[in-house]
């Protein structure tokens, strides 16, 4: 674990500061087709600081994390801070004070322990044999196989002039399975799966043979898609799977809602207070506690040292806020409430979401999509994009037709777009479950750590056909 060599600097402080000392830890094992083509353990870490005058922020960073270090890269962030407000002159006041920001790190219940005890890459390797040798037991007619092993440990320690120091560590542990097919005339169909939790890699991935009926499950699916047809563009009445309707939550939505995003320009800039979707569709961005439970991705204090709280973005289908650094905060006239984060120690802090959903509503899956005629399932989408304007695309690697209330047969891959605010206005009926997605990283110019969650969501969507 770091040793605190930050505290001792805080004297030195004289405006706004943030001190940050950083480890990553990530292991890796890939197999392809039972062969090992990664074997990689990866570690950076280093010191940042970064200070704000007038507007403006000076920042500078080193690999080495030394008690030296820590003070020649503080002097270097002043000294820049004080260069970039010499020739910006904003002349903007001095970030608003957060108050009673003592007792905001997590309660030690939260993290366990301090002290955590790191794995051999030997665990991670036996894994993935162990559960490559299930798939090839199990799924007889698949042309390839991919699996991969991966643990992340994040630390960071957290020392500001105003606000919450902290000290977080989170270890994310995680397993993806690809599987791919020929159909009938020799075109290659693939399904994915990925498995994730925080937490030690062996805490949760114990045996192999756990796993089992999730991979059959997926082979199932990848045999239904083999034989499947191609869906009809065009718009259709749409039942969502939590796990996409999440996806498109966070990328068609959630990025819209940011603050800097928002002063570049995004729908949700002229939208606020105003309805944006169905009164059906409510929508946060959770700290650390979502309805009643711990977060797949708690955050208790972000990298400015603010305490962490929840976001409310759509309540009841009007959008009511947007996601916050202190400086986007200050410029609103509003509270931050800790999503500016850093993925590595020479990252700035970039608004960021934390763990965001759509809340659930009170209808049931099978009555969702019993009330439609004709229309699809759509269950598990691949690569996609979204931009500011809440403009979309997505493939969907899985899905089923529905016919007269029942689901048909599975469909091959296709698209699906529009723009995500005109879409959340279909909603006609929200899932009374809900399902959280954590494996996958978020790219906004750096990569970070997110969960998305949601409910089943029945819509119009337009598809992209064959």
């Amino acid at each position: 674990m770091l040793q605190d060599y930050l505290s001792g600097c805080k004297g030195n402080f004289k405006e706004h500061t943030e001190l940050r000392a950083q480890v990553n830890t990530n292991k890796r094992v890939v197999l392809l087709a039972g062969n090992m083509v990664s074997n990689a353990e990866v570690r950076k870490g280093g010191i940042s600081a970064r200070v704000y005058r007038g507007g403006t922020y000076g920042f500078a960073s080193g690999a080495e994390y030394t008690p030296q270090s820590v003070k020649s890269v503080l002097a270097a962030a002043t000294e820049n801070a004080a260069f970039m407000d010499a020739n910006i002159k904003k002349g903007l006041p001095p970030l608003p004070s957060l108050a009673n920001a003592d007792g905001a790190n997590p309660p030690k219940t939260a993290l366990k322990s301090p002290i955590f005890e790191d794995i051999p890459q030997s665990i991670l390797i036996e894994y993935a044999r162990r559960l490559d040798e299930l798939i090839t037991r199990n799924c007889k007619n698949i042309s390839s196989r991919t699996i991969v092993a991966d643990a992340l440990y994040m630390e960071k320690l957290l020392a500001v002039s105003d606000g919450a120091d902290s000290h977080f560590f989170q270890p994310r542990a995680m397993v993806y399975a690809w599987l791919t097919a020929e159909t009938s005339d020799g075109v290659p169909v693939e399904l994915f799966k990925s498995f994730s939790h925080v937490g030690r890699f062996d805490e949760h991935f114990k045996k192999a043979d756990e796993l089992e009926k999730d991979i059959n499950d997926l082979y199932e699916a990848l045999m239904d898609k083999r034989e499947g047809v191609y869906a009809n563009a065009g718009l259709s009445k749409c039942v969502l799977h939590p796990d996409l309707a999440g996806m498109l939550s966070h990328e068609a939505v959630g990025h819209t809602v940011e603050a800097d995003l928002v002063l570049g320009g995004s729908v949700a800039g002229h939208n606020l207070n105003k309805q944006v979707a169905s009164e059906l569709i409510s929508m946060t961005d959770f700290a650390h506690t979502a309805l009643g439970k711990p977060c797949p991705l708690p955050i208790y204090v972000d990298d400015e040292g603010t305490p962490a709280e929840d976001a409310v973005l759509i309540k009841d289908g009007v959008l009511k806020g947007y996601m916050h650094s202190r400086e986007s905060a200050q410029h609103f006239g509003v509270r931050p409430q800790g999503n500016a984060r850093a993925f590595e120690f020479s990252d700035k802090p970039l608004i960021r979401m934390r763990n965001t959903a759509i809340l659930p509503g009170t209808s049931q899956l099978n009555d969702m999509i019993a009330g439609v005629d004709d229309g699809y399932f759509l269950v598990k989408t691949g690569n996609g994009q979204a931009d500011s304007t809440g403009e979309f695309m997505f493939s969907v690697d899985l899905g089923y037709e529905i016919k007269k209330g029942k689901l048909g047969r599975a469909i091959r891959e296709t698209t699906i777009s529009g723009v995500a605010f005109e879409m959340l206005k279909t909603v006609d009926m929200v899932s009374d479950d809900m399902s959280w997605e954590i494996s996958g990283f978020c790219g906004k110019g750096q990569p970070m750590t997110t969960s998305m969650g949601g409910p089943a969501l029945r819509c119009d969507m337009n598809m992209g056909g064959r």
